[in-house]
This record gives structure tokens, C-alpha cells and sequence, in this order.
């Protein structure tokens, strides 16, 4: 009797205590039905999600809330979503912002300085983004012209980079500030792409660095690289999303490899984890265009991940996931992003 309810306690402080601490951060670019459908959404189709989020008792809360709890420790509500979109295309004021003020939902988008002075026509101007801003919105940094951010340019120096991406990262945030009024330090990075000096770079600053990875977040994830769900194009279909909605974080102690842009490849990641909640005979990983990834457990918490095969040049990502113990239906989630610079090993 002591023995079963011993474990009937154990489930529910495990359940609580995976639930009571994560997220999702959702990602949109347009919404559109004119513009590339590898990168929008329809407002007929964005209107479905929000729906089923207000149907299904989300808790949609705004992207400053949901990272100061996570960085406080706070107990967030269960089944907690953000919404966020890059770049600021005028389809957002036109056809996402009325959409979601018919919800009452939060929002961020990140948006880049040098591209709305410079009057660029597809993106938002100040005007719009300070409407939206007074009306909740939270506007945020996404560089200042959609910039490769960890890439050097001929002949620069590590020490030049550094001071130009600073500087970008600063004004950009400037720029914000001075028309807005709003001083959010979240850097999404552009492309998604992101090294290891670049994260210590935005982590100096004291910004927090968000990718297009995706994943749930926890207050344990790394806020230097917090993933987010991308939820257009291809991943826009309703009966997908609703797996990646319920979807909890990995509580991951540790995580090496070379770096995210790597010249290694095939890429190799070791994790190490919190394995309170799944089987390690449950975990799987999968290698975007590849297929399945080969797992070496060398210890009871830490596996060796590794593609199969060489992978092609350029963007790449180790998706893996393990389904909950303590909530049937629901798996952890947890993405690697790599920006491979050539295809030998």
C-alpha cells in the first residue's frame, strides 16, 4: 500500500512539475494567400489556429510575460502560448492584427530598423508599428537589415565583427526605443541562424536570443537560442500543430557540440539529461532531409546523437522527441539547428 502510493505521489510531482514550467512560442511570417506559401499563412488558416486555441483553453500571454516567468522560475499556467511573427510585413498590420484583436491575444513582431527608415515597401513603417505597439503589441529586435549575423565579411577580423554586429544589435535596439517606447532585449535572429560567438556576443549584451528552431521552452532552455514552432507554410496544418501545442521541454542538464555552424559533418550533439519523465528506449531523433539519426547511450542520461549520413551544405536540424509519461498524448520536444559550411566530411 505504502509502496503504490510511494509512486502515485512520485506521478504527480513529476506531472506538476513538468507542466507548471513550460511553453510554446509560436512563429509566423505572413499572412497571406498571395505571398511564398513557404513562408504564410492564410487568414482563413490563422484564424483556425486561434480558434483552437481559445477552444482548447490555451493561455495566450505576451513574450515578455512568458520569458520573465521562465526566468524567475514562475509557475506559468498550463498549455501557455506566445505568438510572434518576423520581419513586420504590412500583411501583419493588414491582416493578422485584426484577427487577433478579435481573440484578444498578445503579440510580438520583430522587426528590422534600417529596412522601415529606409522605406521599404512589403515592411511596416514606424506609423503602423507605433499603432499597434499602443494597442499592445510588443515590437522587437530582428537586426537591423536581415543580416547572416554570425558571418564575417572578406578581410574582417573577429574583433571587427564583433564591433559591427554590436553595434547593429544596439542601434537596431535604439531605433526601437526612440519610436516605440518599448525596450524589450529580444534579439530573433535572422534566418534563424546563430553560432556560438554570436550567442555569447547577444548574451553580453544582455539580450535574449530566440532561433526558428523548434521546441518548447522551460526555465531550464538556453536563453541565448530559445526555440520557437514556425506555424506557416508547410507547418501550418492544424493536425501537426496541435502536437507541437501540447508539447513539453526536455530537462536538459547539458548539451555540447562543436558549434551550430560547423564545417564537422556529419554534425555529432551529446545531451544529457533529467530523465524524469521518459524512456530513453522512447527517445528518438530524426535528421531533416535524412531520416532516422543514429543514438549511442553512454550513460544512463546521455546520448550521442549523430546523422547517418553526410549532410548538404547549408541549413540542416536534429528534431527529437520522446513521448511524456505522466501526459499520455503529449511528447517532449527538443530541436538542434546546424548551418553545415561544406558538404565533406
Amino acid at each position: 500500500m505504502y509502496k503504490k502510493l510511494f509512486h502515485l505521489v512520485l506521478f504527480i510531482l513529476i506531472s506538476v512539475s513538468v507542466r507548471a514550467q513550460a511553453a510554446v512560442i509560436l512563429q509566423y511570417h505572413h499572412v497571406s494567400e498571395t505571398l511564398p506559401a513557404v513562408t504564410s499563412v492564410s487568414a482563413n488558416t490563422f484564424t483556425k489556429h486561434l480558434s483552437y486555441l481559445k477552444e482548447h483553453d490555451f493561455k495566450v500571454i505576451a513574450l515578455n510575460e512568458l520569458i520573465s516567468a521562465l526566468k524567475q522560475g514562475e509557475t506559468l499556467p498550463d498549455k501557455t502560448v506566445a505568438i510572434t511573427f518576423d520581419d513586420g510585413y504590412n500583411n501583419n498590420y493588414e491582416q493578422a492584427a485584426p484577427i487577433l484583436e478579435k481573440f484578444g491575444y498578445p503579440y510580438t513582431i520583430f522587426v528590422n530598423p534600417k529596412l522601415i527608415d529606409e522605406g521599404k515597401s512589403y515592411v511596416m513603417g514606424w506609423d503602423k508599428l507605433k499603432e499597434l505597439a499602443k494597442k499592445g503589441a510588443l515590437i522587437a529586435n530582428h537586426s537591423g537589415q536581415h543580416d547572416y549575423l554570425h558571418r564575417t565579411l572578406e578581410n574582417e577580423t573577429n574583433a571587427q565583427w564583433r564591433a559591427r554586429i554590436k553595434k547593429d544589435i544596439l542601434d537596431s535596439q535604439k531605433r526601437i526605443k526612440e519610436e516605440t517606447g518599448q525596450d524589450y532585449k529580444y534579439l530573433a535572429y535572422p534566418y534563424g541562424e546563430f553560432n556560438n560567438e554570436l550567442q555569447a556576443l547577444v548574451t553580453e549584451l544582455g539580450f535574449i536570443g530566440i532561433g526558428q528552431h523548434s521546441g518548447a521552452v522551460n526555465k531550464d532552455s538556453n536563453f541565448s537560442r530559445l526555440p520557437r514552432f514556425p506555424a506557416s507554410g508547410f507547418y501550418s496544418k492544424l493536425e501537426t500543430l496541435i502536437t507541437k501545442l501540447n508539447s513539453r521541454a526536455f530537462n536538459i542538464t547539458k548539451l555540447t557540440y562543436k558549434d551550430s555552424v560547423t564545417e564537422q559533418n556529419p554534425p555529432m550533439l551529446t545531451v544529457t539529461f533529467n530523465m524524469g519523465d521518459f524512456h530513453k528506449s522512447q527517445f528518438a531523433c530524426y535528421v531533416s532531409s535524412v531520416g532516422q539519426a543514429d543514438l549511442n547511450w553512454i550513460s544512463e542520461s546521455t546520448v550521442e546523437i549523430t546523422s547517418p549520413k553526410i549532410l548538404n551544405k547549408g541549413r540542416s536540424r536534429f528534431n527529437c522527441t520522446a513521448p511524456s509519461i505522466s501526459n499520455p498524448g503529449s511528447y517532449f520536444w527538443f530541436s538542434q539547428p546546424w548551418v553545415i559550411e561544406n558538404a565533406k566530411p
